[in-house]
């Protein structure tokens, strides 16, 4: 999110986490100005989240605060047993790790990934970018694995939804979170609304298929 109207939207929506980009991106803010977007809707149930790459932990750390958020959601270098130590300690925070998938699907070193966070989000891989490229990886290569690994671990699924297919995504992995940025946009950053309510309508009207 980037304007105080689109947060308030997916608010008003029902939306149950609104994130803000604090790395290097075309939708990138200042934590200051996260705290001015999230501040927009205080008070409402929504959960907000900050989306880092392969800032310092100390950096992390900082910005998460002045942004003021719930969840820290890590797109970079796999973090050491340490840095996660030290975001939950500091911050109080979930943490959720990304992990992005190509053409191999879930790779044995990924599978690790699903032992020290508290949430997954799998995203698409591709060269040069950290997310939002609205390109969708293969759901169905992915599925078994995914299901057997996640454990109670919260699984968030990106990667190119859009209001006419996230209904199969849910289908297919039963994710807890669906994740949409440019799905919903008329330009980067820029959220539509009725893109927004089109998205939440085919949310609502899934039945997400029970964890294997």
């Amino acid at each position: 999110m980037t304007r105080e109207e689109d947060v308030r939207e997916a608010a008003r929506l029902g939306a149950s986490f609104v994130g803000v980009i604090m790395t290097e991106s075309p939708r990138r803010v200042a934590p200051g100005r996260a705290g001015e977007l999230f501040g927009s809707i205080s008070g409402a149930p929504v959960r907000r989240v900050g989306v880092f790459g392969d800032e310092p932990v100390a950096e992390v750390i900082l910005a998460a605060r002045v942004a003021g958020v719930h969840v820290v959601q890590l797109h970079g270098r796999a973090p050491a047993p340490e840095e996660l130590s030290q975001l939950h300690g500091e911050l109080g925070v979930e943490v959720w790790r990304v992990i992005r998938i190509g053409p191999a699907g879930l790779t044995a070193g990924q599978q690790s990934a699903f032992s020290d966070a508290e949430g997954i989000l799998l995203d698409t891989l591709l060269k040069g970018a950290l997310g939002g490229t609205g390109t969708a990886f293969d759901w169905d290569a992915v599925a078994a694995d995914v299901n057997h690994r996640r454990a109670g671990r919260r699984l968030i699924v990106a990667g190119g939804l859009r209001p006419d297919n996230v209904r199969l995504a849910i289908d297919r992995l039963g994710p807890d979170v669906v994740d949409v940025s440019s799905g919903i946009e008329s330009s980067p950053g820029v959220k539509d609304h009725l893109r927004m309510a089109a998205f939440m309508t085919a949310v609502r009207r899934t039945t997400p298929a029970p964890a294997r």
